[in-house]
């Protein structure tokens, strides 16, 4: 076995660990090609937060069948941990891994040809014993695997802005969501790996840094119910924060996603002490009606965002503030779409993530009553996505005139970069072409519709 490759689907977590997956797997003596190309191992990272990425998640196992016929093709992620049968049929010579302690033995014994065919059956991953090198048999999955952990990153091959997940796990369990059932261990990263792993990608030539994890508020908590927090606070990632801003070199400092207890005085006072933390947070808002946000089980209320939003525009230099928002989800009635609508005006989101809801299997809300026809839930979206594009406009229209410094992502024809504030900068071309990474001071000229033009 001398290749392979890895299609990632979902979250900044899941492409974290893909990385980490590659730089196992290079460490074995195999060699990366592009996911489109045949190799002699297939990693298909999966996620299953919705039942489009699940859907995704099954194209890609099969598109890699047929790419890579006589290929080990691995499936993990966070789709086989939940076991609801949507991954019945998958075939021959795909290794299916449920236990994610397990995936580094599973690599392991496949990269070294020691292991081989394995089938789903029914909801339940049939193992066919083997023979190793040394005749004796080895059963596949549970009882191949061992409890190895995933190496840390030197690299993050293939981008500009490196991922750093500090956290896993999520035990809040909101109405909607099945990802506590497929991370369910809440745990952290101890501060001194994180440096060391920072540092590692600083001098692998990454400027920027986005601080990630399934729960990032939570770092350093054995829970993410901030009932079971001294105060309900926890300032754990605003200490994080103030060392990783003294490491050499590292230019940007950027979190994922945050739900509004997160934003603490003291992390807001991180952020204005800071200039390498960016002013851009993404706060989670799903509804702005108290009745919906209560149904979904989640930690807050919309007054309590509003003060949140109130107190980083009120510290910080027109910060960036994005979100996320489901519609449609079940009890939901025009005056609760429109109280979402009423807090996404006030909040002057820069950017809004905006998602239909849809009963995933496994989560509270797909038993509910108070289903919304689907027809309402279209033109609902279509409704608050010509605001967000509105909202979006008028954010960025601000800065017009200004200067902004970008980091470059892509210098092959149409040269852009993100702002500091996360917008895209296209630039108009000039003498000198900015490189790939290369951080560049740049003029505003005019607003667009996915960003805004400049020169440098």
């Amino acid at each position: 076995m001398r290749t392979f490759s890895i299609i990632t689907l979902g979250c900044k977590v899941n492409q974290y660990e893909s990385q980490q997956i590659r730089r196992l797997l290079e460490e074995l003596g195999l060699s990366q090609v592009e996911s489109h190309a045949k190799s002699d191992l297939v990693i298909v990272n999966t996620c299953c937060v919705t039942h489009i990425a699940s859907a995704k998640s099954r194209q890609y196992i099969h598109r890699a069948q047929k790419v890579s016929a006589d290929a080990a093709v691995v499936v993990c992620g966070c789709l086989p941990t939940v076991q609801i049968g949507e991954l019945n049929e998958m075939g021959r010579n795909v290794h299916i891994v449920r236990e994610r302690n397990g995936l580094v033995g599973t690599l392991r014994q496949i990269a070294e040809g020691k292991a081989g065919h394995s089938f789903v059956q029914g909801n339940k991953v049939t193992d066919k014993a083997i023979k190793a090198e040394n005749g004796s048999n080895i059963n596949l999955k549970n009882n191949l695997c061992n409890l190895l952990e995933l190496p840390q990153l030197n690299s993050f091959k293939g981008q500009t802005r490196a991922f750093l997940k500090v956290q896993d796990g999520c035990d809040g369990y909101c109405s909607y969501c099945i990802v506590p059932k497929t991370r369910p261990l809440v745990h952290s990263k101890p501060l001194d790996a994180v440096l060391q792993e920072a540092q590692s990608l600083v001098r692998a030539g990454h400027k920027e840094i986005v601080v990630t994890g399934i729960f990032l508020g939570a770092y350093g908590q054995e829970s993410v119910r901030r009932k079971t927090w001294p105060d309900e606070q926890n300032e754990k990632l605003a200490d994080l924060l103030e060392k990783m801003a003294e490491i050499p070199n590292l230019a940007r400092i950027r979190l994922s996603s945050l739900e509004p207890a997160d934003v603490t005085p003291r992390l807001v006072g991180v952020f204005c002490s800071n200039p390498k933390i960016m002013p851009h947070l993404h706060l989670s808002l799903q509804s702005g009606s108290d009745k919906v946000l209560k149904r979904m089980g989640r930690q807050y209320n919309a007054g309590e965002f509003r003060e949140k939003v109130a107190l980083l525009k009120s510290r910080l230099d027109r910060p960036a503030i994005t979100t996320d928002i489901i519609i449609g989800f079940p009890g939901e009635t025009e005056v609760d779409f429109q109280q979402t609508m009423d807090l996404a005006k006030e909040a002057g989101f820069a950017k809004m993530h905006i998602f239909s809801f849809s009963p995933r299997k496994g989560t509270a809300a797909a038993s509910m009553q108070g289903a919304v026809d689907n027809r309402v839930i279209k033109e609902r979206s279509g409704i608050l996505r010509d605001l967000e594009s509105e909202l979006g406009r008028a954010y960025r229209q601000q800065f017009v005139g200004e200067s902004a410094e970008i980091l470059i992502e892509n210098n092959d024809g149409q040269v852009c970069g993100r702002s500091e504030r996360y917008f895209m900068v296209y630039l108009a071309k000039s003498a000198k072409k900015p490189a790939r990474n290369e951080l560049v001071r740049t003029k505003l000229l005019e607003n667009s519709k996915n960003g805004v033009m400049g020169e440098m």
